[in-house]
């Protein structure tokens, strides 16, 4: 009587988790950001779907990923010392980008230039164009292969959140539960953002867009707080 209870309530708090994290990152400037946005603008037509094509590419390549660590490094689930120095590690450094994220707000420095204007002012349009950047699934794939801070993250916060809420082949429910909040997380931005270049980003509030991040930031640092403690309080320090 109680599994079904409980199989919803842990797919659901991994999903919520796994969303929520996926969000934070993917509302930070970078430039899968910067191609969803000049894809979207010089598309003719259905240019506010550009997003779902661009994150389409973007699973495909994180699917990889997961499946890479979870063959990899699946040892580690059964060696408590790792388990915990993952935990610290993710943990510290979700805790510092949630840190940076506010202090950036505070001064101002977060980069807001895709809210100023629709119209790129360099040669990322024409680079964009040629090659594998045509197509917005295959753009996806490669822009998000050549961000080291989308290496950085699964290394270290992405495999330290599947460490901590057991994601396993045994476990399919968490690892799909997992996956799915992730890709959602990063789907439900660039899929706004990709509506908003299309039609134009003046619809996107600076002072929204701050608070969002604001909160996402608190959330980081929440949450790799979490990352970090919770191997400890579970086993005992």
């Amino acid at each position: 009587m109680n599994d079904p209870i409980h199989f919803v309530s842990s797919f659901w708090m991994i999903f919520s988790f796994s969303f929520l994290v996926a969000l934070t990152g993917a509302m930070s400037p970078g430039p899968l950001l910067t191609y969803t946005i000049i894809k979207s603008i010089n598309s003719n037509e259905r240019g506010y779907l550009i997003g779902l094509w661009v994150i389409v590419g973007h699973a495909i390549l994180e699917m990889g990923i997961i499946i890479i660590l979870l063959f990899g490094f699946s040892f580690v689930l059964n060696n408590t010392y790792v388990i915990k120095t993952i935990g610290i590690i993710g943990g510290l450094i979700l805790t510092y980008f949630g840190f940076s994220i506010i202090r950036s707000i505070y001064l101002k420095n977060i980069g807001i230039s895709f809210l100023e204007d629709t119209k790129p002012k360099n040669n990322s349009e024409q680079t964009f164009r040629t090659g594998g950047f045509e197509n917005p699934v295959v753009g996806g794939i490669l822009v998000s292969m050549s961000n080291p801070y989308w290496w950085v993250w699964w290394a270290t916060i992405g495999f330290a959140f599947m460490v901590q809420f057991k994601i396993s082949f045994r476990q399919w429910p968490e690892l799909l539960a997992f996956f799915l909040g992730h890709e959602a997380g990063d789907l439900v931005w660039y899929l706004l953002i990709s509506f908003l270049a299309f039609f134009g980003l003046r619809y996107l509030n600076r002072k929204i867009y701050y608070g969002v991040l604001f909160l996402c930031g608190a959330f980081m640092i929440f949450f790799g707080l979490y990352l970090g403690l919770a191997p400890f309080l579970r086993d005992g320090i």
